[in-house]
């Protein structure tokens, strides 16, 4: 079997779980880069890595970068993704500065792979709140055709990165001390004991722009934009597992068990119920869903008003399918569908250059 040369740029949160994740599904490596802003040796699960600087030279001979580092003006991808297609790779990037450009496939590979297949040099993982919607929704919109979506989340802190966790668990200490918190490290106010809706910068209509990338990004994985999409973000003071309540309105009528059925025959999706119980309980929680593939959808009911209406509840690893794993996924479908040399370099990666 084919090896491959392998770089990680970022060792944060999300680029240590893809370290971990790489190395879990056993992909075929034959070289694993751990690249950052400057040099260091970490730890993950007792193996020590020797982390480089980034640098163009860096991606020599690498055939698979996975960007898990800064979004933004200033993002990894965009500052090393020309120099890393040049030489050859194909970047595979987590951040959101690709995500919505046309030239750019959004990948979820369990719901559309297929957009893979043309390429040009770069590929983009969703953010990890519409992944973890999207795990349940795609097969429900392929079976019943949705049309409407009403979704409030429950986000975890390791979503904004391994400084916010850290943050809770220094400001759940101060509280159960009985200390006043002063320090709200990034966070608009206290995380510990609190919830926080207005945790992104809000922007057009009222929206912040956590609600839209959920709602821009689910519309071209699923091509769709007539779906209607209504979505509220709330942070939670959880380390790790996005939980999400959604409700959808469907084409064709839709009932909890035809719901049911279609969702447990669906890769990646797990249910949870009174009829599959997880680890003894029959409601997927966060605690559940750390350090799992798999999503967990459980509290399936119809809409008491109408047949065409569905309520349930997702969650899902914010790091995992919400990041690292799917990069990695995407990685291994390229690799399984032999597309990943792109045909044509993406025109502004060129541009770039």
């Amino acid at each position: 079997m084919k090896k491959f040369k392998v770089a990680v740029v970022g060792v944060g949160a999300v680029g240590v779980e893809m370290i971990r994740v790489l190395r879990q599904r056993r992909f075929p490596l034959d070289e694993l880069r751990v690249l950052a802003r400057s040099e260091r040796v970490i730890e993950v699960d007792g193996e020590k890595y020797s982390v480089k600087q980034t640098t163009p030279e860096s991606f020599d001979g690498v055939e698979v970068a996975l960007f898990a580092g800064t979004e933004g003006e200033k993002g990894a991808a965009v500052t090393f993704g020309a120099e890393a297609i040049q030489r050859g790779a194909v970047v595979i990037d987590n951040g959101s500065d690709f995500r919505m450009d046309d030239d750019v496939p959004l990948v979820i590979p369990e719901i559309n792979g297929d957009a893979l297949q043309n390429h040009h040099g770069v590929v983009a993982n969703p953010n990890c709140t519409t992944a973890t919607l999207l795990m349940p929704l795609g097969p429900l919109h392929k079976a019943f055709r949705v049309k409407r979506v009403i979704v409030s989340t429950y986000q975890a802190v390791s979503g904004a990165g391994g400084k916010a966790s850290e943050m809770l668990r220094q400001q759940a200490e101060m509280v159960a001390q009985g200390k006043k918190v002063t320090d709200f490290g990034g966070f608009p106010d206290r995380i510990a004991f609190n919830v926080l809706a207005n945790n992104w910068k809000i922007e057009e209509e009222g929206y912040s722009n956590e609600e839209w990338k959920v709602m821009t990004e689910a519309h071209k994985i699923l091509s769709d934009k007539s779906i209607q999409m209504i979505v509220t973000t709330v942070r939670v003071p959880t380390f790790v597992g996005h939980g999400e309540s959604v409700y959808i309105e469907t084409e064709k009528p839709i009932s909890p068990e035809a719901a049911r059925d279609v969702l447990s025959q669906s890769p990646g999706v797990r249910v949870v119920d009174e009829h599959s119980p997880y680890e003894g309980a029959t409601c997927p929680m966060p605690i559940h869903a750390a350090g799992k593939d798999e999503s967990f959808v459980g509290r399936i009911r119809r809409d008491l008003a109408s047949k065409n209406g569905l309520l349930f509840w997702v969650v899902g690893d914010n790091l995992r399918k919400g990041a690292a794993l799917n990069a990695v996924q995407i990685a291994e479908h390229l690799i399984q569908k032999n597309w990943l040399k792109a045909k044509t370099p993406l025109k502004k990666i060129a541009a770039a250059k």
